[in-house]
């Protein structure tokens, strides 16, 4: 197989086999491993371009296209960007992060799906029954989300994004009722109405038997965790609002299509150990370098591989599909967004700007009618 200068790859490829000895890993992840791997290889096939003009011909090999891949995310990160660009409003955006207490880490990893579908639920909640409430807002508000279970180090830290306008539609659906420029909700009212929804629902979905409490942890532990969740203040961070729409969507972009680590952010790597970069947050935010184990960067990497078919970007209030085409247009209309922020660009046009030149033009000659042929082999994909 030919290798590529693609880091995580390679240290993917290099220790797959090692790694997965003795070990018992769910199959998904197993696919996910071999998709990173065989990306941009002979194993998923190739496409060939050909010019009519002069006959010049390359022939590449295909992308994996998975989720969890660091080499396929740039253009599905572009096309999102601009699809999102055209939902925006004429108003502020703040980003608001929701984060869970690490002592229930043991059963949401345990239980992904269930807890992290009672995560988006109780976020959007939250924030829309605060913007409703006219002592705040007194407005139906937008709301993007977006799921992270990872912290710099690779450690399990699950996580959600959202970023919201500072406004919303009014009961009457005739006025867009825009919160303060330098304020959205109080934090403390968004952290504690937050905690209270997700605890209630953790509890009742325990009493109901609908979660897999670990065969390590004992009632009594189980209790422990439950309270020490409760005593502990959960941490909801509201970041200063954008000013300019677009830039919103561009910093979001940095979130939507990210992977745990990226290739750049490997500094060094062979047999037995990888070296990587990361921003502690916890020491003001200084850049360190971390090595682990070739074994335990994979294990880490792996444990933010998503379970299959789920949706870790989601959509509310007038931004959910049954409200785009009838509340959202209300509120771009009552704000004047300008009709060319909003405007959707075409694959080839995207292309263009990542690229900085069309992929259908020649590179010998210029002729602009490259005709492309795909060859695949069977490949899983997540």
């Amino acid at each position: 197989m030919k290798k590529h200068p693609h880091k995580i790859q390679e240290i993917l490829q290099n220790n797959r086999d090692n790694f997965l000895q003795n070990k018992t890993l769910p199959r998904h992840k197993v696919n996910v491993m071999d998709s990173l791997i065989n990306c941009r290889t002979e194993s998923l096939g190739h496409h060939s371009d050909h010019c009519p003009s002069c006959d010049y011909s390359k022939i590449s090999y295909n992308s994996c296209r998975n989720r969890h891949c660091p080499i396929c995310q740039n253009l599905a990160k572009e096309i999102w960007v601009d699809a999102r660009k055209s939902e925006l409003v004429n108003a502020p955006y703040f980003h608001v992060v929701f984060t869970l207490p690490d002592s229930l880490n043991t059963l949401i990893y345990n239980n992904q799906k269930v807890l992290y579908d009672l995560m988006f639920k109780c976020v959007s909640q939250t924030l829309i029954q605060l913007s409703l409430d006219p002592n705040y807002l007194g407005a139906e508000i937008g709301i993007t989300a977006v799921l992270h279970t990872w912290g710099q180090n690779l450690s399990y830290h699950p996580h959600i994004h959202c970023i919201v306008p500072g406004g919303g539609l009014s009961k009457s659906g005739l006025v867009f009722i825009p919160s303060s420029k330098k304020f959205f909700l109080p934090v403390k009212v968004i952290s504690s109405l937050f905690k209270g929804k997700f605890m209630a629902s953790l509890k009742d979905l325990i009493a109901k038997e609908k979660i897999t409490i670990p065969s390590k942890m004992s009632a009594s532990e189980l209790k422990d965790c439950l309270e020490n969740a409760y005593k502990k203040s959960w941490i909801v961070y509201c970041k200063a609002p954008f000013k300019i729409p677009t830039n919103v969507i561009d910093y979001l972009g940095r979130y939507s299509h990210k992977v745990a680590i990226s290739d750049h952010r490997i500094l060094s790597f062979d047999d037995k150990t990888v070296t990587f970069k990361y921003r502690d947050y916890r020491d003001k935010n200084k850049q360190k370098e971390m090595t682990l184990t070739c074994d335990e960067f994979i294990r880490r990497f792996l444990l933010h591989v998503l379970p299959k078919k789920f949706f870790k970007i989601r959509y509310y209030g007038i931004l959910s599909t049954r409200t785009r085409k009838t509340k959202l247009l209300k509120c771009q209309k009552l704000t004047n967004i300008d009709l060319n922020i909003i405007r959707r660009h075409s694959k080839d046009e995207l292309l263009l700007s990542i690229l900085g030149k069309s992929p259908r033009c020649c590179p010998v000659c210029g002729c602009s009618h490259l005709s492309r042929r795909f060859v695949f082999t069977n490949v899983k994909r997540e």
